[in-house]
Order: C-alpha cells, then structure tokens, then sequence
C-alpha cells in the first residue's frame, strides 16, 4: 500500500494546529474569529430544527409503533426491501389479527350460537378497524414520517458537513491571523535588537539578512491569511445559503402536519363511526334475542307482580334514581311502561313491592318495569 508521507504529515499538522488553535480558544488564551450575527442565528435555527424534528420523528414513530421489538423488525423489513428495491409489503395490524382470530372463533363455536354471532359481528368490525389503522400508518409513514426522515438523513447531513468544513476554515483563519502577528511581533523585536543598530559592522551584514528573512516570514504570513480569509468568506456563504433553506424546511414539514392531522381525523372518525353501527348491531341483537327465547324471556323479564296494581303506586316511593333502558320492553297490560333501548327513566320502588320490578316514570307516563331490562344509574 502506498502512503503519501508528505501529505500524511501535512495533514497531521493542520489537524495540530486545528486543535491546538480551539484548545487555546476554550482556555481563553487566543482569540476567536466570530461569525455575523445573521449566520449565527440561522445556526441557531437550524440546529433547533434538527433537534426538535428528531424528538417528533422519534416520538410519532412510538405513537405508530408503539411495540419497540416490532418496530425493529418493520425497520429491518423495509430497509432489506428497499435495498432490494421492492414495494414494502402491508402488514397485518393487531386490529385486523384480533378479529381474524374472533371469526375463527364463530366458526368454532357455531355461528347460530349467540355466542358465535356476536363474535362473527365483533370480529367483522375489529377487522374493520385494523383495516382503517393500517391505512392511517402507511398514510401517516409517507405523508409524515418520511419526509422527516429525508430531512435528518439528508439535508441535515449535508449542512453538518458543511458547519463542520466552516469551523475549520474559522479555525485555519485565526491559526493564520496568530502566525502573522507573531511574524510582526519578531520583526519589531529584531528591529530593535543591538546586533541591527549599524554601530556594530561586523555583525551587520548578518543582521540585515536576518531581517530579510523576518520581512520575508512576515510577507508569507501575511498572504496564507489573505488566502485564509478568502476561503472562509467563500465557506460562509455556501453554509448561509443552505441554512436559509430551512425556511423551505419549515413550509414542507408544515404541509406534512396538516396531511397528518388529516390523516388522523379520517382514522379516529372511521373508528367511532365503526364503534356506533358496532353498538347497534349488538344492541339490536340483545333486544332482539332476549324476548324470542321462551327461556331467555322468563330468566330476564321477572314474573308480573299482579299483587301490586297500578293505584298502588301513588305510595311514598324509596330510592328515586336515574336508569338507563338496555333492551326494547312491550308492556304486557296498563300497570306496565314500555321502554326504549337507551333512554333514560327515573325508577323507585313502593313498599310491598315485588323487588324483581321497579315504577318507571318517563314524561307524564308511569307503569311497572322489570329490573333485568334497566342499569340503574348513580
């Protein structure tokens, strides 16, 4: 293997004299060019927007995968595909493998089954709403996520490389400003010295050339800080430019939030719509299978108390209280109430009353209801 020592050691040395320069810097003991006020705050800005766009990238991926050893492997998945250049294939969510598992489950059981039917509807509407989270995820991860990604993985790379490149060039820039005052500072010094006052002729001829050879350091100094000073204006103003870029940064992960908060509303109005015909499916089931079973009917409706007739309830009432109807109820006669599946009556009891049975008031009707086809309210 070949080596380039001359480089090698060229390099060395700039890399020492970088370090030795900031070392100096943070001890107080050399001074520090400063950048303009407009380039620092946009470094200022920039790095804020790094540092804030990690933290939500890192976040919203827990929000949408929140199983850590998952989200792994779905990292890995898409990574190997991406290499191999394929569409990432769609992945099963919890959602949708819950109501696999509760269809699976009705077909077991028996779909005839109340028990099957109910897991055949749940199931359904689970399937449903992994079906609607699995679209907000591949939504989201390309809406969202993914530009964040593009930003930290790519312009912000770009621009690091690019302050990194600029704080050597500051660094290369005071290394040179230190060296040609230490040229001028030996100068004045050797000026001044007794072996150059011209009393003295047998060591003139060796002073003037000593003093050529200052003048000449001085000059050399002098022009690596012309060239120093060239390179780190030219370096400032390729990073200026890109750190205004972040202005268009901002306008894009702007668009991005409104889509994902579009995207979100979509999702959650997909669920409580699913949940809604959810609830009356299986309230209208309830409704419908507790009167149709001859057994069902005389375990949930108690027997009518024919003891009690409907003057008897204009007695002090005990335990007036709220309840929520849970099945359409028919009276059976004119002492009973017929109820509604979901509304809300005021119930009491009278003394020497069947306790399996309640006086149920609603509006300006009153009558007896069956306790199985309420849940009293606090």
């Amino acid at each position: 293997m070949d080596f380039n020592v001359k480089k090698l050691a060229s390099d060395a040395g700039v890399f020492f004299g970088r370090a030795v320069q900031f070392t100096e810097e943070k001890l107080g003991q050399a001074e520090k060019t400063e950048l303009d006020t407009h380039l620092e705050n946009l470094i200022t800005r920039a790095d804020n927007t790094k540092n804030w766009t990690e933290k939500i990238f890192r976040q919203t991926e827990v929000l949408l995968q929140p199983n850590p050893i998952d989200h792994t492997g779905a990292r890995i998945e898409e990574f190997f595909y991406e290499k191999l250049d394929k569409k990432v294939p769609s992945r099963v969510t919890n959602g949708e493998l819950l109501g696999q598992y509760m269809l699976e489950a009705s077909r077991d059981f028996g779909p005839e089954t109340p028990y099957g039917s109910t897991l055949s509807t749940v199931g359904e509407y689970q399937r449903r709403l992994g079906g609607a989270e699995r679209e907000f995820l591949l939504t989201s991860s390309m809406n969202f996520l993914t530009p964040l990604r593009n930003f930290l993985e790519g312009d912000w790379k770009t621009i690091t490389k690019e302050k990194r490149l600029l704080e050597n060039r500051r660094l290369d820039l005071d290394i040179c400003k230190a060296r040609v005052k230490k040229s001028k500072q030996a100068e004045a010094k050797a000026a001044t010295a007794p072996d150059f006052q011209e009393t003295r002729p047998r060591n003139y001829v060796l002073s003037a050339s000593a003093s050529a050879l200052l003048s000449e350091e001085v000059d050399k100094a002098e022009h690596e800080l012309r060239v120093a000073q060239t390179e780190f204006d030219r370096q400032a103003e390729v990073t200026r430019l890109l750190l205004e870029g972040i202005s268009s940064t901002h306008l894009n992960h702007l668009r991005c939030l409104h889509e994902f908060a579009e995207a979100q509303a979509k999702y959650y109005a997909q669920c409580h719509q699913f949940m809604l015909e959810l609830q009356k499916e299986l309230n209208g089931t309830s409704a419908t299978a507790a009167p149709s079973s001859s057994a069902a009917s005389a375990s949930a409706a108690p027997p009518r108390p024919d003891s009690v007739a409907i003057e008897d309830m204009i007695l002090p009432a005990t335990g007036t209280r709220k309840a929520r109807v849970l099945y359409d109820y028919d009276a059976h006669d004119s002492s009973e109430l017929s109820l509604l599946a979901d509304e809300v009556i005021t119930v009491y009891t009278v003394p020497g009353m069947d306790p399996d049975w309640l006086v149920g008031e609603k509006g300006n009707q009153k009558g007896k209801v069956p306790v199985t086809y309420l849940e009293l309210l606090s």
